[in-house]
């Protein structure tokens, strides 16, 4: 497959070809990187923290690149880890590794001091702007693939080997970055899903969902939550609470100690704060200013206890899904990692390049947002409009969403909505399982409400 190749491997094909010993520098011509120094700080930290950017540029970053042999050192553990484990060490294991790595005196004795002050830098280190860090890296490998190749053709040129001159140049001209998320040995693995599988039903591992804080909405979804590498939405009408649903989950989730982003591109930050206000202190929202002491007091306890609960706000139309990888990035270069992004909503966000076709502007949004959540590993959730037979119908559907059903193709879990005049009046709904990638659908979990107080959820009564 086409841009997977890397340095490693061109040097080792050319070296075979002149009928050298394999090696992984034949000519002595890799160089280190041309970036600064800061730069340099952050390709190494990305290799130490971040398992997207090491999947995305396996082969490409090797330790002799770096000019700090503290960052090389370090960059070298990162990366023989996530070979092994397919995923970065937190940071208990990393000290451990290099603990260990002193003890054993793999780290010589005069470069334990270096090596621990780089471990702290580069776990302090701004691990923003991945996409920008794996295109400098891929640029980097492939003029140095290329560089090889040109150097090693006035040996093969002499030889008249003109086919091996073509194979090393094209060779180099597929090193770049990949953008799959590595190969799944399916048969090899089974053993790894049993035991994950086992340790799940001993209450070892935790399911990959973000709880949505009502337990039989949680038994009723793929993930025991919303799906951590998936897009999750909610679809209503107008005025249906599609907003106070996305605001009473990211509470809840908050709640549970999960870290929560609440991006609102329709309200302010200020009416989604006092509406989170409401529904954490079991008040109407026009009883705020009557219980001013008892709110504050009710917030300042739960926060304590609960995950970190940020609020974004963005004018409508003009947030693009780039927004939100920096917004990610920002907090990810704190070494805060998001467990759910909540936007209200994905219909009045812009695309990356707007063209002409309302539809084709639609799917680059959803498909780009769906990417983010896979690229990130957390849990997207957001809304989406019904159509006009959807808000006249007592049950929306899949095919009743609005304007573009690529929604539905992209989405992994779409549920709607729903509520009579009849239901309303007695402060009830119905959550239909409209549409689902990983689970049967097509039943509906009838819920209580109170949506003076801005709680979109207090019990649930029946599932049929």
């Amino acid at each position: 497959m086409a841009e997977t190749a890397t340095v490693e491997t061109l040097a080792q094909d050319i070296a075979q070809q002149m009928h050298a010993a394999p090696t992984e520098d034949p000519q002595g011509t890799l160089k280190q990187f041309d970036f600064d120094d800061d730069f340099q700080a952050k390709v190494a930290a990305l290799a130490l923290r971040d398992a997207v950017f090491n999947e995305r540029t396996e082969g490409l970053v090797r330790p002799e690149f770096f000019e700090n042999a503290a960052y090389a050192t370090l960059v070298n553990m990162g990366l023989e880890y996530y070979r092994k484990y397919r995923r970065q060490p937190d940071l208990v294991t990393l000290k451990d590794i290099v603990k260990e790595a002193i003890g054993s005196k793999i780290i010589r004795k005069d470069m334990v001091d270096d090596i621990k002050g780089a471990l702290i830098k580069l776990l302090k280190h701004d691990i923003g702007d991945r996409d920008y860090a794996v295109e400098k890296v891929a640029d980097f490998a492939k003029h140095q693939a290329m560089e090889l190749a040109i150097l090693s053709s006035a040996d093969l040129l002499q030889k008249g080997k003109f086919g091996e001159i073509e194979k090393a140049v094209k060779q180099a001209l597929e090193v770049g970055a990949i953008n799959d998320s590595g190969e799944y040995d399916y048969f090899a693995e089974i053993e790894s899903r049993t035991e994950e599988r086992l340790q799940i039903a001993a209450g070892l591992i935790k399911p990959n969902g973000v709880s949505t804080g009502i337990e039989v909405m949680d038994q009723k979804l793929y993930h025991k939550g919303w799906g951590k590498g998936e897009l999750s939405i909610l679809m209503g009408g107008a005025k249906s609470g599609k907003t106070t649903a996305l605001l009473n989950f990211s509470r809840n989730a908050a709640l549970l100690g999960y870290n929560v982003i609440y991006v609102t591109l329709e309200v302010s930050k200020k009416i989604a704060a006092e509406r989170m206000d409401a529904g954490f202190a079991n008040v109407q929202m026009k009883g705020l200013q009557d219980s001013v002491h008892d709110v504050r007091e009710r917030i300042k306890d739960i926060g304590m206890r609960a995950g970190m609960l940020k609020i974004h706000e963005f004018p409508s139309g003009t947030m693009k899904p780039s927004a939100l990888r920096r917004l990610l990035g920002r907090y990810k270069s704190k070494g805060i990692k998001i467990d759910l992004l909540v936007v209200d909503y994905l219909d009045i966000m812009a695309p990356e390049y707007r063209t002409n076709d309302p539809i084709e502007n639609s799917k680059s949004i959803w498909v780009d947002v769906r990417a983010i959540a896979q690229e990130e590993q957390l849990a997207v959730l957001s809304a989406t409009q019904t159509n006009r037979d959807g808000f006249k119908s007592s049950v929306a559907k899949a095919e009743h969403v609005a304007e573009d059903f690529n929604k539905i193709r992209t989405a992994d879990i779409v549920i709607s909505i729903n509520a009579t005049e009849e239901e309303r009046s007695r402060g009830e709904a119905r959550l239909y399982w409209a549409a689902s990638r990983n689970q049967e659908g097509g039943f509906s979990v009838f819920i209580k409400q109170d949506l003076s107080k801005m709680q979109f959820a207090t019990k649930v009564f029946k599932i049929e």
